[in-house]
C-alpha cells in the first residue's frame, strides 16, 4: 500500500500594493509624509501596514517616541520589497497592455534607411518591445504624398516641402550634396548623368547647377528606382548627385571638389502628424537625434 502524499504548505503571496506603501513610508520617513506620494490617508496606510505585518507574521515598525523605526525584519524587507516592485513594474511596462498596439507607420528616404535606421530601431525596441512598425522607404515627394493621404504618421525626408494640415515639421539636420561617380567618365564634352526620374530634389539641383555653370550634359540613365541609379553610378555610366551620407554608406566614390560645379546643402526635415501617441513621439525623437548626430 502506497504512503499517502505529504501535504504541501500552501504558498502565500505578498500583495504588491502593501509593499509599495511600505517602501513609500520608509523613503518618506513617516506615514504623514508618505501620504503625499502614495495618495492614501494616514489611517489607510496604517491599516495597510497592519495587514502586511499579519501576512508576514513579523513586526515591521516600532515606536521611538513619536517616530516610526524599522525593526530588523523591516530593514530586511526593504531590499526585497524594492526588488519585487522593480520586477513588477518591469513586467507591467513590457507586458501590461494586453491589447495589440496600433502600428506606427513611418517613411524615410534611402539615405537614412541604410545609415541611422538600424540603430534607431534597436533603441526603440528596448523601450517599446510590443510596438509594431510599418516602414516605407522612398523618395521625399512620394513619402509626403502618402503622409497627406494619412498612410504615414512620421516622415524623415530631404528638402523643404512646406506646411501640411494637422501636422508639424522641423529641420533636424543638414547634409552637403556631393557629386558621385568615376572621374574618368567626365573627360567628355558632355557630362554623362545618372539620375532619378522627377520629382527628385537631387535631379533638380544637379541640372540647375550645371545649367548655371554653363556645363553641357546628357542623361545616360534615368530610373525611378534608387538601386538602379546606384548601379549605374557604380558601373561607371556617369555621375550623379546625392548626400555625402548616402555616398559614404554605399561605398560610392565622391568626386573631388572642383571637377564639377559645387552643389548646395540640403536640409533634413522631420514631419509628424499632430496628436500621435507617446510611442510614436518617442520614435520621432529617436529619428531626430540620430539625424543630428550624423
Amino acid at each position: 500500500m502506497s504512503n499517502p502524499p505529504i501535504p504541501q504548505r500552501m504558498a502565500r503571496n505578498v500583495p504588491t500594493e502593501l509593499l509599495r506603501s511600505f517602501v513609500a513610508i520608509v523613503e518618506a520617513g513617516s506615514m504623514a509624509q508618505a501620504t503625499e506620494t502614495i495618495f492614501l490617508t494616514q489611517s489607510a496606510l496604517s491599516l495597510q501596514m497592519k495587514r502586511l505585518e499579519d501576512v508576514l507574521q513579523q513586526k515591521l515598525f516600532r515606536r521611538d517616541g513619536r517616530k516610526l523605526v524599522l525593526t530588523p525584519a523591516g530593514e530586511e524587507l526593504v531590499a526585497y520589497a524594492r526588488q519585487l516592485l522593480a520586477l513588477n513594474d518591469r513586467i507591467m511596462h513590457k507586458l501590461g497592455d494586453v491589447s495589440e498596439p496600433e502600428p506606427i507607420t513611418i517613411g524615410l528616404v534611402q539615405d537614412f534607411a541604410d545609415t541611422i535606421l538600424p540603430d534607431v530601431l534597436a533603441r526603440f525596441r528596448l523601450e517599446h518591445p510590443r510596438c509594431r512598425l510599418t516602414v516605407r522607404v522612398g523618395g521625399s515627394a512620394e513619402l509626403l504624398e502618402m503622409f497627406d493621404r494619412s498612410r504615414l504618421d512620421i516622415v524623415l525626408c530631404l528638402g523643404q516641402h512646406g506646411d501640411r494640415p494637422n501636422s508639424s515639421w522641423r529641420i533636424v539636420g543638414q547634409d552637403r550634396m556631393v557629386w558621385i561617380g568615376d572621374p574618368g567618365v567626365l573627360d567628355q564634352s558632355e557630362i554623362p548623368l545618372v539620375l532619378l526620374e522627377p520629382p527628385c530634389r537631387f535631379r533638380e539641383s544637379a541640372l540647375r547647377t550645371l545649367a548655371k555653370a554653363r556645363r553641357d550634359y546628357r542623361i545616360v540613365l534615368e530610373t525611378p528606382h534608387l538601386p538602379a541609379m546606384r548601379a549605374g553610378v557604380r558601373s561607371g555610366l556617369g555621375a550623379s548627385c546625392r548626400t555625402r551620407r548616402f555616398a559614404t554608406s554605399e561605398g560610392l566614390s565622391i568626386l573631388p571638389t572642383g571637377i564639377l560645379p559645387e552643389v548646395p546643402e540640403i536640409e533634413t526635415i522631420l514631419v509628424q502628424r499632430n496628436g500621435l501617441p507617446e510611442t510614436a513621439q518617442d520614435l520621432a525623437e529617436l529619428l531626430a537625434q540620430a539625424t543630428a548626430d550624423q
